[in-house]
């Protein structure tokens, strides 16, 4: 072949290639308002690389399938980039001030995203619901102090969906304002929780504790009083944010200290299944007699499921009456998923999928200090 019929056979090719990407990014595009109307981060790595290795396995060149690897990889990134442009100031919901643990939270499962702040968990849910937000980032569980029970609660009585679940790890630090050192401390201001996850540093030093409605407002507080007696117990972005230097590094208990926040949103997103780690949220009452919870659990159990955690709360509107929540191994939407939730609808009053995960997805996300 002449040099200048390769040419015009590359031009040729590259034209195509100019209509196909154009395809391409319309269905980019699509992607991404699904992305937006689940509460979806842009970025999924599992998917990328199972596409790579679908794509570039009929390559039998070792040196060209390595060329097209770079080729698709490059061609992912730009689609992102795009993706990214048109889901921007997607609004998410969380509890708190900016610089709270789930402000972070949020940020960095949507870096693209705007994070709105609400008073309360019960607030930063209905925006969501309300067409406020398009998705709400809500801590669920935390590994040392436990269930988040008022967002349980929101599952229990809301519309919205879970559509992932991101363990993200603690560290608390003592913030305390220019000039003061951590022996001039005498009391510390933070968070119940947070208090609670520094219980034996703070025994140990003999300090009053003063409790905030969040870690980020007590690093305010402290900030605004500018007093070198009074610290707070939040993160290192907090410290950044308003003012503060770090006295004191990790004063938490359990170095394994985690959060898990979950994203909601109104419109329900399953996970690819995977052989490991697929789970999803349900919630169920059960007659109030004997027995009761036994069938339940023997439902689940009968039909091979795995509850990786079983706990009851509180009906709000019928006294001494309980819901129960646990997070259950395995595909719902499988044969045996649905045979065991139509067994259990036939054993209680009520039951509900509220969301699924992947426990993936639990570890993308991660960070110095949540």
């Amino acid at each position: 072949m002449e040099l200048k019929e390769a040419r015009e056979q590359i031009s040729r090719i590259d034209e195509e290639m100019a209509s196909l990407f154009l395809r391409r990014m319309e269905a980019a595009g699509e992607i991404a308002a699904y992305k937006r109307e689940r509460g979806l981060p842009i970025e999924d790595k599992e998917q990328e690389a199972r596409v790579i290795e679908a794509h570039s396995a009929g390559i039998e060149d070792e040196a060209l399938r390595s060329l097209y690897v770079r080729f698709l990889q490059s061609t992912m990134d730009v689609s992102k980039r795009w993706q990214q442009r048109l889901i921007s100031g997607m609004p998410v919901a969380y509890c708190g001030v900016e610089g709270a643990f789930a402000c972070i939270a949020a940020k960095r499962i949507f870096p693209d995203g705007v994070t709105t702040p609400f008073a309360t968990f019960e607030k930063a849910y209905r925006a969501v619901e309300e067409g406020v937000c398009e998705a709400a980032v809500l801590p669920i569980e935390n590994s040392y102090a436990g269930e988040v029970g008022q967002v349980i609660d929101l599952m229990f009585a809301g519309s919205l969906h879970v559509n992932g679940v991101y363990d993200l790890p603690v560290r608390h630090h003592l913030l305390g304002v220019p000039g003061a050192r951590q022996e001039d401390v005498r009391r510390v201001v933070s968070h119940p929780q947070a208090l609670d996850q520094c219980v034996g540093y703070l025994q140990e030093h003999g300090y009053e504790t003063v409790s905030a409605d969040n870690t980020a407002i007590a690093a305010q507080q402290v900030a605004q009083l500018g007093d070198v007696h009074t610290a707070a117990i939040a993160s290192r972005e907090t410290a950044a944010l308003y003012g503060l230097k770090v006295l004191d590094h990790d004063v938490h208990e359990s170095r394994t200290n985690t959060t898990r926040f979950a994203v909601f949103s109104r419109v329900e997103s399953r996970p690819p299944v995977k052989r490991d780690g697929t789970a999803f949220l349900l919630l169920f009452t059960v007659n109030d007699e004997a027995g009761g919870l036994a069938r339940a659990v023997n439902v689940i159990s009968a039909y091979d499921f795995n509850m990786r955690v079983l706990r009851s709360r509180p009906m709000k509107e019928l006294p001494w009456h309980y819901y129960f929540y646990t997070e259950v191994e395995g595909d719902d939407a499988s044969e045996n998923g649905r045979r065991m939730i139509n067994a259990l609808k036939g054993a209680c009053p009520m039951v509900k999928v509220v969301g699924h995960y992947t426990a993936a997805a639990n570890t993308q996300q991660g960070g110095e200090s949540i």
